[in-house]
């Protein structure tokens, strides 16, 4: 095992919002695992930060294969044993998605596989090494997207986006993070949803109002709330989001 650094795994950070999200938090001196589904990349990502001189290392992990998952588990409990934080950033977006009246039910089926039960997968594997830490976070990336308040406000700047798989994706995301902080509301493990903000990676195919490194400070600071943080918010950068 590694010294008493704190550890971090953050899904989904070979490039965007994940690479950013790795970089800040080994900046602060927190031992990133960084995992991605092509480990090729992920390692190419954590070579390059690693000659920044950040502690950071790629390990695999594909949110639709149990398997992978369930392997860096193991690696990861046998190299640092605790667990600090979990970022579950990895996610995706599908072309074939759309209204409810025309979106292909099987890219629905690919948004929940990955951006729900994937994450979910990740979350359980990860569950037994998190409570070996003094003080564990969970920070699940969402979006205003997946509030269903917002979804049906005819005045919001979202209303009119509807990607049924998408949005409904990141509103079970976000039953996940009701429940997890509730199950776990008498142990020292903070579980929160983070919507960045518009930020411009591949997922949103460059468009957006903030950069990849703007929109990883949110989730940094919800992976490093102090002993006294809240469980179970729903947050963007101007404040709290309505479920």
């Amino acid at each position: 095992m590694k010294d008493m650094k704190k550890v971090a795994l953050v899904t989904g950070a070979n490039k965007g919002i994940g690479l950013e999200i790795a970089r800040q938090l080994a900046q602060v001196g927190i031992a990133v695992i960084m995992g991605a589904r092509n480990l090729q990349r992920g390692q190419d990502a954590a070579s390059d930060l690693a000659k920044t001189g950040l502690d950071v290392e790629a390990i695999k992990i594909d949110l639709i294969d149990e398997a992978s998952i369930a392997l860096a588990a193991e690696k990861i409990a046998a190299k640092y044993g605790p667990l600090d934080i979990l970022i579950n950033n990895a996610g995706i977006v599908d072309p074939e998605d759309g209204p409810p009246s025309v979106s292909s039910t099987a890219a629905t089926r690919r948004l929940m596989e990955t951006n729900f039960l994937g994450t979910l997968a990740v979350t359980q594997a990860m569950l037994p090494l998190l409570r070996r830490s003094n003080a564990g976070r969970i920070v699940n990336l969402s979006t205003t997207l997946g509030s269903l308040a917002i979804n049906g406000d005819p005045s919001s700047p979202y209303y009119e986006a509807r990607l049924i798989g998408y949005n409904a994706s990141k509103a079970a995301l976000n039953m996940l993070t009701v429940q997890l902080a509730a199950e776990l509301k008498n142990t020292t493990i903070v579980v929160n949803s983070v919507a960045p903000g518009y930020v411009k990676t591949d997922l949103t195919g460059g468009n957006g109002f903030m950069t990849p490194a703007e929109g990883a400070r949110l989730p940094v600071e919800y992976a490093l709330l102090g002993p006294d943080a809240v469980s179970g918010s729903f947050v963007e950068p101007k404040g709290n989001i309505p479920w």
